[in-house]
Formats: C-alpha cells, sequence, structure tokens
C-alpha cells in the first residue's frame, strides 16, 4: 500500500473575513457566502489570495475579542473586520462596543495585518440616538486606526426585493454577490497582484 500523497499546502497570503452571521453567510447554501464571492471576484481580476471565512453566526464584538488571538496566529495579509450587528439587535451598551472593535482593530494593526472595517446599521426602531450613536462608531475607528471603511456591508442589498432573506436582516445569496462586490474596490488597495 502506497503512501497517500500530501496535498500541495496552500502558499496564498490569506485575507481573513473575520464577522458574525453577515460574513458567516447563514442561511444560504455552502459556497454562497460573501467571503465565497469575494473570492471569485479576486480569481477573475488575478488576485492569488485565499480567503477565509471566520465568521461565525451569533457573535458579538466581544466574541470577536475572544477569538482574535486565533486569527493573529493564521497570519493573514488582510482581515475584513465586521462586528456590531450583534450587539447592537441586543442593545448593548454602545461604549462596550466600541471598546471591543478597538481592541480588534489594536491588536491586528499591531500585528503588522492589513485592515478594512465593515460598518452596519440598526433598523430605526432601535431609536434615532442609539442608530445614530452605534453608526458613528465604525467611521471614528476607521479614522483612529487609518483603516479604510466599508461605512454599510449592506449597502444595495438591505431592502431591496430578492437580496434579503425573509428574516430581513441576512442577505441572500444574491445579495452576497452585490456585498462581495461592496467589499472588492475598498480591499483592493490593500492588495498586490502577485506575477
Amino acid at each position: 500500500m502506497t503512501p497517500a500523497t500530501p496535498a500541495p499546502s496552500d502558499t496564498r497570503p490569506v485575507i481573513v473575513c473575520f464577522g458574525d452571521s453577515l460574513t458567516a453567510g447563514l442561511g444560504t447554501d455552502p459556497g454562497q457566502s460573501y467571503p465565497d464571492f469575494l473570492q471569485a471576484d479576486l480569481d477573475a481580476k488575478g488576485y492569488r489570495y485565499r480567503v477565509d471565512n471566520e465568521g461565525v453566526s451569533g457573535a458579538t464584538s466581544k466574541d470577536g475579542v475572544a477569538r482574535l488571538p486565533d486569527i493573529l496566529a493564521m497570519k493573514p495579509a488582510v482581515v475584513i473586520v465586521e462586528f456590531g450587528g450583534n450587539d447592537g439587535l441586543r442593545g448593548l451598551p454602545i461604549v462596550d462596543m466600541r471598546a471591543n472593535l478597538d481592541t480588534i482593530l489594536n491588536g491586528l494593526k499591531s500585528s503588522g495585518t492589513k485592515v478594512m472595517l465593515a460598518g452596519i446599521t440598526l433598523p430605526p426602531d432601535y431609536g434615532p440616538d442609539y442608530v445614530n450613536q452605534f453608526t458613528a462608531s465604525y467611521p471614528i475607528l476607521a479614522k483612529k486606526y487609518h483603516v479604510p471603511l466599508l461605512p454599510f456591508l449592506l449597502q444595495g442589498v438591505f431592502g431591496v426585493d430578492g437580496m434579503m432573506q425573509a428574516d430581513r436582516t441576512h442577505a441572500t445569496a444574491r445579495g452576497n454577490e452585490i456585498v462581495a462586490q461592496n467589499v472588492l474596490p475598498v480591499v483592493l488597495p490593500l492588495l498586490r497582484k502577485q506575477r
């Protein structure tokens, strides 16, 4: 019996999509999350990166802090950070969410990893004060850490027929395709084309 030939290791630099169910692709079939579509878009443009989906449904920004050492251990070239939606939906204190996102961004930047921040907003029934403070967290942190910001991950998706699932929170497969197109121009300046 001949020993199995080990699979060639994937030496491409890694882009980690680090977030909650919006990153994980909750409610869609395997291969239909926004990181999957981002991989296809990058491949089509000749960028040799491996996109790793590290989205966990239900995760809050505090969960992101807890998982930060695991993300850093992957030595990613780029991390796309998308947290906060679950904090907001649970009405958690915005000061805590900002502190957690600050810890995540600081840890990633300190490691030398390039970072992109993806923002999210909340339904208006959470009240204008809470929603405005919540939404403002993303540009404040992006400016502090000099990282590129996609202000609203679901731009062109949220509230659009066929783009959102029945829960009105998560994108459909088609919606995730658009999310990847939203992310692409923001993340491309952080990448380099390998020959």
